[in-house]
């Protein structure tokens, strides 16, 4: 095992593609190209390539290739393309934004570049979320970063110049920003829902202009009895990273916000149908399978919605196929859909695996910890990874059997990414390359 920290004298095609029809299907990724090019995964449903085969067992002393420190903070996900793992990191304070590259095999540190500039960041106001929280977006020979208000920029991915950058596009996040930018044909997606302001927006790919924006319309009811917003507009905000599905023959945004859920044309923005959800702060991430799109409500009425994507105008009662609204909802990490199987997981780790056409549970456990990282499915296992920095490993299928679980010093609020037959984890201070110790460098 390889131990490495790098100061900061050195730096810095999420191909989030359009879905077919019908069961979701592992994407597989040519190695050594784009392995994982976004957040969760390639297609961001959470699912590793079916070539993949990662250990399920691990410590601090076992199954470790490397390990390397990485300096200042943040909670977004690795992301592995063409022979790196790219991350982001940000001052603790919120003045300087930096983009993190470290090679696959070796663990070398690459680059540690500072991107951004912030005098007068705004305060998160609360110990969970970070300045450095969206995740890398990648496609060959390009790497996008996205740091929210605090800045958008294009990379050479192989020379590291910057291409172009972005500093314009305003919110007041409140508690950091979260949403990770979506790449489509030749747009750069950027979700911004924030207490002042909520909006996506597409960027050209090659210059950084804006091609189109789409301002929210929801109906907020966030006001006190005096018209002053309750909790400074906190309900307001939101950090879900949308997804672009084909629904016959169309490209659709599906863009859950907070207190409502969008489908936008994702070459447009038009807007093509909206619904009005329980709950507000969405922060998971949607999956789409069996004509139905799975994605949670956020924070005060909880529900795990199944919605069916081709309607037009106000859906709410017309387009749900089912709810699950139990306490133990999720409302933090993402749905995974495995064949029929939905599984999802509450911050207070209640497991529970549904029926992905009807809703019904197949079976409840509970794993214990908190969790904010989304499960990922590799190797016909199911990777569910806490804050305390405890990964459970089950088996996929419709009775709960545990694997494994394996502990690291950190916690950890960032998904896992898969390549090959490793597991990159970043904890809330170092990045781990998990492999089997036979096939560990």
């Amino acid at each position: 095992m390889r131990i490495r920290y790098m100061g900061p004298s050195l730096l810095a095609f999420a191909i989030v593609t359009a879905m077919l029809p019908g069961a979701v299907q592992n994407a597989s990724a040519e190695r050594g190209a784009l392995d994982w090019p976004a957040f969760r995964g390639t297609v961001g449903n959470g699912l590793a390539p079916d070539d993949c085969s990662p250990p399920t067992t691990w410590s601090e002393t076992d199954n470790i290739a490397w390990k390397i420190a990485i300096p200042h903070e943040g909670h977004s996900s690795p992301v592995i393309a063409e022979g790196k793992v790219w991350l982001t990191t940000a001052t603790k304070e919120g003045n300087d934004f930096f983009v993190f590259a470290v090679d696959q095999e070796s663990g070398e540190i690459i680059r540690n570049e500072k991107l951004f500039h912030s005098e007068v960041p705004e305060p998160l106001g609360n110990a969970v979320n970070g300045y450095a929280s969206p995740s890398v977006a990648a496609e060959l020979g390009r790497v996008y970063v996205h740091f929210g208000r605090y800045g958008t920029a294009c990379l050479d991915a192989e020379t590291y110049e910057v291409i172009w950058t972005r500093e314009d596009l305003e919110c007041r996040h409140y508690r950091g920003p979260g949403s990770s930018p979506v790449l489509f044909e030749n747009l750069i997606i950027l979700t911004f829902d924030g207490v002042d302001a909520q909006y996506v927006v597409a960027l050209d790919k090659e210059s950084g202009d804006t091609v189109w924006r789409t301002d929210r319309t929801t109906e907020f009811t966030d006001f006190d009895a005096n018209g002053k917003l309750i909790m400074e507009g906190d309900q307001r905000k939101a950090f879900s990273t949308p997804i672009v599905v084909d629904v016959k023959g169309r490209p659709i945004l599906i863009s859950p916000a907070s207190s409502a859920g969008y489908g936008y044309d994702a070459r447009t923005g038009d807007a093509i149908w909206n619904l009005a959800l329980t709950g507000h702060t969405t922060s998971t991430s949607p999956v789409y399978g069996h004509g139905l799109v799975y994605f949670s409500t956020g924070y005060g009425g909880t529900e795990l919605l199944a919605l069916k994507p081709d309607g037009k105008g106000d859906v709410t009662k017309t387009h749900v196929a089912w709810r699950y609204a139990e306490a133990d909802a999720p409302n933090m990490p993402s749905p995974l859909l495995v064949g029929d199987l939905l599984y999802v997981i509450g911050n207070k780790s209640d497991v529970n695996c549904l029926d992905a056409k009807s809703g019904e549970v197949i079976w409840h456990e509970r794993i214990g910890g908190n969790f904010m990282a989304s499960p990922v499915y590799a190797g016909g296992n199911i990777y569910f990874t806490s804050s305390q920095g405890k990964t459970t490993v089950i088996e996929h299928g419709r009775a709960f059997n545990e694997l494994a679980v394996n502990v690291l010093d950190e916690g950890t609020l960032a998904t896992p990414a898969f390549a090959g037959d490793a597991v990159f984890l970043r904890t809330t201070t170092h990045l781990y390359r998990i492999e089997e110790a036979d096939d560990a460098n």
